[in-house]
């Protein structure tokens, strides 16, 4: 029987605990403040990540193909297949990078799954692929179920100012200028591995409350789902809106996950987002 390896990054934002528990293998992005660099969720905690960036503006890149290299060889000692789960290809060169370090891999088969999304919903896809490996499963059939995933998955946010986007490319600046003038506060998607807009509403809980409509419209479909809430070092907004949702959906099951540091430096501080998938 194939044994298949599950690999992500640190964007996925699942806690070290769970990756050990589930036997997912990790590869941190940077973050750049000046002359340092940060290794996330390994070197730079999420409440340094918002206290050090409210002072200097920090940067993002992705993981040199060394460390892809590295690790796949590692696993090519004990495993046949590797599935390599990362963050939307339009947002990070992390994705392209990962399929470069497959095609120089000997001994394992390499299988780069492009998420299309990022955060909590990546981390979907992950724990679902582990989940898969741990009960036998090879890649050909992981891969398909990533795939059936991906028809359901959602996900929506909004961002206190849309400076960041614009800034790091990932919107366009006209959109930001008008964002900026109107106090408009946008709910964003990945539609095509791009974050877009998805619609513009005038508040911050006019935008929660819509999120909140796109859900239900899903749980009206009577599929069992499963849903995070995402926040911008707003754990208490967050904790807020669960007990809110909860009480409005009682069938789907939340959690609470974050926008950590090189998430954050492209949203800000203050964004929340809700995803979702159906189980």
């Amino acid at each position: 029987m194939q044994k298949t390896a599950i690999v992500t990054d640190s964007t996925a934002y699942l806690p070290k605990d769970v990756r050990e528990r589930c036997n997912i293998h990790m590869i941190p992005l940077q973050v750049t403040f000046g002359l340092e660099s940060f290794e996330e969720e390994q070197e730079l905690t999420v409440d340094e990540f918002y206290r050090k960036s409210s002072v200097q503006l920090p940067k993002t890149s992705q993981p040199p193909i060394g460390e892809f290299i590295n690790l796949y060889k590692r696993l090519a000692l004990d495993y046949d297949e590797i599935i390599t789960i990362h963050l939307s290809s339009s947002i990070s060169g992390t994705y392209a990078g990962a399929v470069q370090a497959g095609e120089m891999t000997e001994h394992a088969a390499v299988y780069a799954f492009d998420s299309e999304i990022s955060c909590a919903m990546q981390g979907f896809y992950v724990l679902k692929a582990a989940e898969m490996a741990s009960d036998g499963a090879g890649a050909t059939e992981i891969l398909q179920e990533l795939d059936q995933m991906k028809k359901s998955m959602r996900a929506y946010f909004m961002v206190e100012d849309l400076k960041h986007l614009q800034r790091g490319g990932r919107l366009s600046g006209a959109q930001a200028l008008v964002g900026g003038m109107l106090q408009i506060k946008p709910i964003l998607h990945f539609e095509k591995t791009e974050i877009v807009p998805f619609e513009k509403v005038r508040t911050r809980k006019k935008a929660m409350n819509r999120m909140m409509s796109l859900l239900e419209a899903d749980v009206q479909s009577g599929d069992s789902i499963k849903a995070t809430i995402i926040h911008a070092n707003r754990e208490a907004d967050a904790q807020q809106w669960k007990k809110e949702l909860e009480a409005q959906f009682s069938t789907v099951e939340f959690d609470i996950s974050y926008f950590g540091p090189v998430i954050g430096v492209h949203l800000g501080e203050g964004s929340m987002g809700l995803g979702w998938v159906k189980k």
